[in-house]
């Protein structure tokens, strides 16, 4: 037996020949510390080769020699009545999970009761006999349930239960010779006479559960070490801590310590930070030592007794924020300990959510009123005023400005519609209740930066809405907390938030450690503003995959002009309106490009339907009524009831398979024309600024060729003449005596039947880009703002896979790779990129790349995840 008893301690580890696996996991662990050198309480491990033959074997002869090397260490004797020495039994299975009872305070007879009281005090004294006793209680009963002996076990389970409430109320005055008296006769006669035959008695009783235990099977070995005791005098603490604050991340040791107490239990401790110089320089050496080892945050237990630091054991920590990981992997990747592979793939790609936006203080919100669930529109932490329209929003906010007080507000509508940017952009979050992760509200919300909660059971009654049993009116706080994974919660109330910080959380670092592992697949951002170009840029996008234009319309000094280009009834009118709109896009357009110099920038063309600019209100309307009448001279204003018929005659029944997109461009040439003439005025401007530009000029909702070749090229029929891009670009160059610049005119990939001909479109069109959310809508026959409705009906029974606006399902893969293969036939040079939120979903990004796409475009705050993934995916298919 002696040869399979192995002994190690802060100098010596077990032989390197040793197989590990006979160690038991905990064993392993304890000569892990061993190996590094840390003040790890010396002990020994009883094999899994022997472990369960105990039975027969002379224990303590095998034990002798080197308990006598761990007495020599701790400086007390096994079995001495002055000051004993107390031992742990752990029974440690090779397996992560083991369901067998600590075992403590081995050596606590009634010779050494007293002589240990001295140190802790009577009460805990009785204490740990208690615990003792209930453990080896448990080992008892198992191995009388293993060989149904069923008349001890309730005797036993008495026991057990008499030894929980000793050790639950701690009552003064509980002598530990009582207790001795009480347990005794349930445990193996002369278990509390003499420490080396209760040592010897409860190893060969260990071994006979394992022997009759099945799950055993060889695989157990046995750890024993000292006890040492933060509540043994003078000089003691116990404590407990984290290697690095696993919040921030910052290096500085996270945690407590308890002065003369045993463990942390109804105590009050002290900032581990705030302990002794001595020791404080000792645990941030180990808490160093263990992050380059492990290469991850640790948690340490340790106690000192009599001013001797010992370390308990260590462990994974489980709850940490994504920052702290991040800021860990930086330190070690700047010290040459990791490799960019290493950090690249620490770290989730949905987990970057956290360090993207504001998280709650949970610490905040226990004395608040919440509700659970809901449908992620854009993760983050929201808190603001309620406001249930724009326009009540927006004069909410006017006034604040002027007296100086709060201005965060939350957007509460059942949906929102495009002239509800401007709210959505100014609110810190939007709560609704129609529509799902694809719902106007959600994709702008993700656009901005904003949080977006959907609550289908959310019911709106004029300024009040309710939401089971919350009742939220109109001027109330509220706080959104909508985690990326987890139950999103609303609270009626303020919390507090902790705000990200992109350059403190390390992120940029990480983000040039991503690009450089980026080489065949890119990012590109969705921004129609110049912030969300910077910022865009800033999280590692190379160029705009999807400016929309129709967003630029909607700013407060032009949608007025819109509106009135879009009704007027002659041509003439509409024009003028047009080259108001043409001053303020070429200035769009010039930002645009300048901040993205050297990277393409894809703008899109007018896209939505006319309806969608129109006034949705009272106010909007009276608003329209007196642009409509100001400054008009020589000519009357329409009437209301003029306006209101044509606004009528937009009316659709299904207006996003209606006039819109390069329909309105067959129809109203003019629209498109002045969007091509402020994109090609602006980058001749820059041009002649020397900056490097490269614009990519989209045509939304194609279903067949003939469509952009008249758009792109132009046509002449009897009586009329229809301007093509390439002709506008042509007289703007002329007419600025320029050079040519390099741009690409390409389509929107939205239609199956545009999949289904692509091969046909690529004869015209330079580069493809896939508008998945509207081809996941025609593709499937589903409303991406209605499916909510019957979507947990068709989850229930397996009927779809998963959410259709978030993972790409097979029949719209299918036609993504048909049309980007027959593209590439037509014209081999073809760019071909996804635009939408599908193209921040690492799963999306994965088949993009096997599907040969070039990149994906998505919204400005979830580029760094897109881009994540993109290295890690080029990285497993590196290796």
């Amino acid at each position: 037996m002696k040869a399979n008893v192995h002994f190690f301690s802060q100098k010596k580890s077990i032989d390197k020949r040793v197989d590990l696996e006979t160690l038991g996991q905990r064993g392993r662990q304890a000569n892990e510390f061993s190996e590094l050198g840390f003040p790890i309480l010396p002990g020994l491990i009883i094999d899994t080769v022997v472990a369960s033959k105990l039975e027969k074997e002379d224990v303590a002869t095998a034990l002798k020699p080197p308990m006598k090397q761990v007495q020599e260490i701790v400086g007390k004797v096994f079995g001495n009545s002055e000051e004993p020495l107390l031992l742990k039994i752990v029974i440690s299975p090779n397996l992560t999970i083991s369901n067998y009872p600590t075992l403590h305070n081995f050596g606590l007879v009634r010779n050494t009761v007293e002589g240990f009281n001295k140190n802790v005090g009577e009460n805990f004294g009785a204490h740990e006999v208690a615990f003792l006793a209930r453990g080896m209680l448990k080992i008892e009963e198992r191995i009388a349930e293993l060989e149904k002996r069923e008349k001890d076990l309730s005797k036993i389970r008495e026991r057990i239960i008499h030894a929980n409430n000793t050790l639950e109320t701690s009552k003064q005055g509980t002598k530990s010779e009582e207790l001795i008296a009480a347990y005794e006769d349930l445990l193996p006669p002369g278990f509390f006479d003499d420490a080396w035959k209760q040592l010897e008695i409860s190893l060969k009783r260990i071994a006979r559960l394992l022997t009759l235990d099945e799950q055993d099977d060889e695989d157990t070995a046995i750890l024993i070490q000292p006890m040492v005791y933060g509540n043994y005098g003078k000089n003691s603490c116990s404590g407990a801590f984290f290697t690095r604050n696993i919040v921030n991340g910052e290096k500085e040791l996270q945690g407590e310590f308890f002065e003369e107490r045993f463990d942390e239990i109804g105590a009050s401790g002290n900032d581990i930070n705030k302990i002794g110089a001595v020791h404080l320089k000792e645990l941030k050496q180990i808490a160093a030592t263990l992050e380059d080892h492990h290469k991850e945050i640790r948690q340490i237990r340790f106690t000192i007794e009599k001013n001797k630091l010992w370390l308990i054991e260590q462990r994974q920590v489980m709850v940490k924020s994504t920052q702290a990981d991040l800021k860990l992997n930086l330190d070690l990747y700047n010290r040459s300990i990791v490799n960019d592979v290493f950090v690249i793939n620490s770290i989730q790609p949905a987990r970057l959510n956290e360090i993207l936006h504001p998280i709650v203080d949970m610490a905040s919100v226990k004395k608040l009123t919440g509700t659970d669930g809901g449908i992620t529109g854009a993760p983050g932490a929201a808190i603001g005023r309620v406001y249930f329209s724009t326009e009540a929003l927006l004069d909410a906010y006017k006034n604040a400005q002027l007296k100086g007080e709060d201005k965060r507000f939350i957007l509460c509508m059942p949906s929102t519609f495009a002239e509800d940017v401007k709210a959505i952009e100014l609110a810190t979050g939007v709560l609704s209740c129609e529509g799902g992760y694809s719902a106007h509200a959600s994709v702008v919300a993700r656009q901005y930066g904003k949080v977006s909660l959907v609550k289908p059971e959310m019911k709106i009654r004029g300024k009040k809405a309710s939401i089971a049993s919350l009742t939220i009116s109109e001027g109330d706080y509220i706080t959104l907390n909508v985690p990326y994974y987890g139950e999103p919660k609303v609270w009626l109330g303020k919390a507090s938030l902790i705000e990200p910080d992109p350059a403190e959380s390390g992120l940029f670092e990480f983000i040039k450690i991503i690009k450089k592992n980026m080489k065949h697949f890119h990012v590109r951002a969705n921004a129609d503003n110049a912030r969300d170009a910077s910022l865009a840029l800033s999280f590692g996008a190379e160029g705009i995959g999807l400016c929309r234009t129709e967003h630029m319309f909607f700013n407060e000094k032009r949608i007025n002009v819109f509106r009135e280009m879009i009704l007027a009834d002659k041509l003439e009118s509409r024009e003028k309106a047009l080259s108001m709109l043409e001053v303020m896009l070429v200035d769009d357009f010039y930002k645009l490009l300048k901040i993205m110099a050297g990277k393409e920038v894809t703008i899109r063309f007018l896209d939505a339907p006319f309806h969608e600019f129109m006034p949705h209100n009272d106010a909007e309307f009276d608003g329209f009524m007196a642009y409509l009448g100001s400054g008009k001279k020589g000519s009357a204003a329409p009437s209301k009831a003029d306006v209101k018929a044509r606004i009528a005659a937009l009316a659709e029944f299904n207006p996003m398979l209606g006039h819109r997109g390069c329909r309105i461009a067959v129809s109203y040439p003019e629209i498109y024309a002045m969007q091509a003439r402020a994109v090609f005025t602006a980058a001749y401007k820059l041009q002649a600024e020397k900056v490097d530009i490269k614009p990519e000029i989209m045509i939304p909702i194609v279903m067949n060729a003939a469509e952009l070749k008249l758009i792109i090229y132009g046509k002449k029929i009897e009586g009329k003449t229809y301007k093509g891009i390439i002709d506008i670009e042509e007289d703007i160059r002329k007419a600025l005596k320029a050079k040519a610049i390099p741009y690409r005119v390409g389509s929107m990939i939205e239609l199956p039947a545009a999949a289904l001909v692509a091969g046909e479109i690529a004869k015209y069109s330079e580069f493809f880009s896939f508008g998945t959310n509207d081809l996941t809508q025609t593709t499937l026959g589903i409303s991406r703002d209605d499916f909510n409705t019957f979507m947990p009906d068709y989850s229930l029974f397996d009927l779809v896979e998963g959410n259709p606006f978030s993972n790409l399902v097979t029949p719209v893969k299918e036609l993504v790779a048909m049309a980007t293969r027959r593209g590439r036939m037509t014209r081999p040079s073809l760019q071909v990129g996804l635009c939408g939120e599908h193209g921040a979903n690492p799963d999306n990004v994965r088949f993009c790349m096997e599907a040969e796409l070039d990149y994906v475009s998505c919204s400005p705050y979830s580029v760094p995840i897109a881009c994540l993934a993109v290295a890690q995916a080029e990285l497993e298919k590196a290796k």
